[in-house]
């Protein structure tokens, strides 16, 4: 994967947070994440995100837990094993309710936790690269990535403009990686500088 550079300002405030986000997407610089302690309302639409399509994955994977419980239940019932309990039809739809219903919350569910993780690159043997511990603690974490159109110092001084309490640029890789991170280096430190 490509190794890029990132501008990662910290914020300490949610309310001077906003402001930024905007100005920094009205200034033009490309907003590669931010992160932050908690959910914020409203932060994916203030970053420009789109809608998410999970409703959309968790209805085609609902509609494959019916499709194969009816489809397993009927050759069960009708082809495998047919058998006549007290005059019933093979084909008895009412009583095959209760397990098509689990098969569709079963597959949705599991389906859905699945794409989250994969789409969010969430795993116990992914790695990805942090760029502000604190980020998960008391601090908010803007990471804009240095492209040919805008350079560091000029991000890192607009950076400062809208209210970052703390600027550093780091070298990361954008995606993610299979494996375990190395004990003897951190990976939340840059050469020569800790982050704070």
């Amino acid at each position: 994967m490509a190794v890029k550079k990132f501008v990662v300002g910290i914020f300490t405030d949610e309310e001077v947070l906003f402001p930024a986000i905007k100005k920094v997407r009205s200034a033009g610089y490309k907003i590669h994440d931010v992160y932050t302690p908690m959910p914020i309302h409203g932060l994916d639409h203030a970053m420009g995100l789109r809608d998410t399509s999970l409703h959309t994955a968790g209805f085609i994977y609902g509609i494959t837990g019916t499709t194969t419980a009816l489809s397993g239940i009927g050759w069960v019932f009708n082809s495998d094993w047919p058998v006549n309990i007290g005059g019933k039809s093979h084909f008895d739809l009412p009583a095959w309710i209760p397990i098509t219903f689990e098969l569709t919350v079963l597959f949705s569910a599991v389906g859905m936790v699945l794409t989250f993780c994969y789409l969010c690159q969430m795993a116990p043997f992914v790695r990805k690269h942090h760029f502000n511990l604190r980020s998960t603690d008391d601090q908010f974490t803007m990471v804009i990535e240095c492209t040919d159109k805008n350079s560091e110092t000029e991000i890192t001084a607009f950076l400062q403009s809208v209210g970052a309490v703390g600027i550093n640029t780091q070298m990361a890789e954008t995606g993610w990686w299979l494996g375990s991170y190395a004990k003897d280096k951190t990976p939340f430190q840059k050469e020569g500088n800790v982050l704070a």
